[in-house]
């Protein structure tokens, strides 16, 4: 059978993917969320509208993906929270496994010494990864993190479609 080969780069250069996240690595979450959009503005059902045709849907998304980044990460963000908080196994393995690599952290190399028994740095670590490997998959990370992925591009690339653009921005795209 011959692969499949799909052109990433050409279905992504449409709507401008490669370039909208280097200014991403670059600023700080100060400035990241600095420029927040008013709740106001951000859920103005006023401007939401059907768009005519595809080169409006890439128009309303080049627009509203740059002026909404930063509310759509905080979107992001409350979407990682609900899923953590709907699935308490998947949140537990998370706290054990930072809470024991911290505590294992703490010890600075030496031997753990509990009375009746001494462990190194080296069992401890491994008895982590015993007891936090089965429950990880069992709290099923991988269907959390696709429906966080899911969630968040219905409701981003949704909201980013059918937000039409402000007046004045049509304005200052018209030539002279």
């Amino acid at each position: 059978m011959s692969r499949l080969s799909i052109p990433i780069d050409a279905l992504s250069s449409r709507l401008n993917l490669g370039s909208r996240f280097e200014g991403v690595r670059n600023t700080s979450l100060s400035t990241r969320f600095a420029n927040l959009k008013p709740v106001g503005e951000f859920f103005d059902v006023k401007r939401i509208s059907k768009p005519a045709n595809f080169s409006e849907v890439q128009s309303r998304m080049n627009y509203n993906l740059g002026y909404f980044s930063s509310n759509y990460a905080v979107l992001f963000v409350m979407l990682a929270i609900y899923s953590l908080l709907t699935n308490p196994v998947l949140l537990f393995v998370i706290i054990l496994v930072a809470g024991g690599m911290y505590g294992i952290g703490k010890l600075g190399g030496q031997d753990l010494d509990v009375g009746f028994a001494r462990a190194t740095s080296s069992q401890l670590y491994t008895a982590l990864f015993v007891i936090a490997v089965p429950l990880g998959l069992w709290a099923s990370p991988i269907t959390t993190v696709l429906w966080l992925i899911g969630a968040s591009a219905v409701t981003i690339l949704g909201h980013a479609t059918f937000m039409d653009k402000p007046i004045e921005s049509a304005f200052s795209e018209e030539a002279v």
